[in-house]
């Protein structure tokens, strides 16, 4: 039995909420409709108490007029913060109506007043921030309404009054007259503070969870927020890198042409003229490939592939390692594929991330390492291959120029592309002299990998 007790008041407390961090806020601008509330239930209790002298019914009661209205309204006087101190308010109507009860005995039960005291208990239980000090408030009326009856029913003059009066008359019920008054009088009770529990606990609850829901929208629509910002940030990376990697390409292509052009410009003119084609070529690509980033960033669709044309991608590869050649600096590109025809099925996001790469090592080669020969390898193995992957490969038989320096916004870059398709670097000099850059995207993890990554 014990065990039961003990359960039956750990659920009670929960269902109040003792251990809830939650706590109710009045807000502003409450205490003026708590005001409002006050003084309606003054004109209430001033206008019934009026009602109840013009009938006869307030004779027995040997206080004066003035001092029945002064301590009836005063008993409202807590409603005007019954928000701001839910608890305080609570403990003094309930203590007031006690007071008032056995003081004044029939002013006690007119309509108004007790709803003013069942007002009283509901503020304190919807409002109540400390809901264990609340529970001992409970306990407390409980103790003292139970108190209150016995000591009534036992040893005052209630039962005896009505034994009184129901003996002239001819009871026809199955009680007697004793026993229906105190089952009255408890079920009376029970009802009253029971429904200012049930009530005011259902208003905190709702109030509860509204704050929660409140709080969970605007968590929502600051992840958005965040979400949206996220995206413009990787957004402007990838144009970002996509600028970097398009200007140093071909301004490189375009510094390394016009430097031949000009030393064989007196000797073999036919070399010049084609060192200048690869020049005028070059700007015409760099030009088509701002237009279509200008064209990203002016588009108003909101699905990524409408507003994006194709960029290039591993069959692209073999174009720019033409370009990149040059009287005194030889090119060599192989692609092998396993099986055959393997290439055209890498992904366009992860094909224009190879190209990329390649092409931001060839422009490295060429600003910052003596080399006059480079490989450039692709290799693809396919998708139904365990492991399936696509690999570049970037060799070179130079030394870096200590004179040269750049921002190492092309590293960068590389490294993004690279990471958000879950692939693998290595980049660093050779024992038998030059440099190597090599990269591996597993063509598992391409399904994985949304076109608003790269594109």
């Amino acid at each position: 039995m014990r065990v039961s007790r003990v359960s039956l008041i750990e659920r009670f407390a929960a269902w109040i909420g003792v251990d809830e961090p939650w706590e109710r806020d009045p807000g502003p601008g409450r205490a003026v409709q708590d005001a409002r509330v006050a003084c309606g239930f003054i004109v209430g209790i001033v206008v019934s108490l009026e009602v109840m002298r013009s009938l006869g019914l307030t004779e027995q009661i040997d206080f004066p007029v003035w001092q029945q209205y002064a301590i009836l309204v005063a008993g409202v006087l807590p409603l005007f913060v019954r928000r701001r101190f839910p608890l305080a308010v609570a403990a003094a109507t309930q203590l007031h109506f006690f007071v008032v009860a056995m003081t004044m005995g029939l002013l006690a039960y007119q309509f108004v007043f007790q709803v003013m005291a069942f007002f009283g208990l509901y503020s304190g239980v919807a409002w109540a921030r400390d809901r264990r000090a609340l529970l001992v408030l409970l306990g407390a009326v409980m103790v003292w309404m139970a108190g209150w009856l016995a000591w009534d029913f036992a040893l005052g003059n209630s039962i005896a009054q009505i034994t009184e009066d129901a003996a002239g008359r001819q009871a026809a019920g199955l009680l007697s007259a004793p026993v229906a008054y105190v089952l009255y009088t408890i079920a009376m009770n029970f009802v009253f503070y029971g429904g200012a529990l049930l009530f005011g606990q259902n208003s905190w609850r709702s109030a509860r969870r509204l704050a929660i829901l409140t709080e969970q929208a605007d968590t929502i629509a600051e992840q958005a927020q965040e979400l949206r910002d996220q995206a413009v940030v990787e957004e402007r990376l990838r144009i970002a890198r996509e600028l970097h990697d398009v200007v140093a390409h071909h301004v490189s292509v375009m510094g390394v042409q016009a430097a031949a052009a000009r030393r064989v410009l007196d000797r073999r003119p036919e070399a010049a003229v084609g060192a200048l084609s690869h020049i005028e070529e070059s700007s015409r690509q760099a030009v088509a490939e701002m237009r279509r980033l200008l064209g990203t960033l002016r588009s108003g669709s909101s699905t990524p592939e409408a507003s994006r044309e194709p960029g290039p991608g591993l069959a692209g590869i073999p174009d720019l390692v033409r370009q990149s050649r040059s009287p005194g600096f030889d090119l060599e590109y192989m692609l092998v594929e396993e099986p055959d025809g393997s290439a055209a099925s890498v992904p366009g996001p992860m094909a224009l991330s190879v190209y990329r790469i390649v092409q931001e090592a060839l422009a490295n080669v060429r600003k910052h390492s003596s080399a006059n020969r480079v490989t450039v390898a692709v290799r693809v193995r396919g998708a139904g291959a365990d492991p399936g992957y696509v690999e570049a490969e970037v060799v070179d038989n130079g030394r870096p120029l200590g004179a040269t320096s750049g921002t190492g916004l092309g590293l960068l870059g590389m490294r993004e592309r690279i990471a958000s398709h879950g692939g693998a670097v290595e980049a660093g000099p050779r024992l038998s002299g030059g440099y190597r850059v090599r990269v591996r995207f597993p063509l598992t993890a391409a399904k994985t990998i949304t076109p608003e990554h790269e594109s």
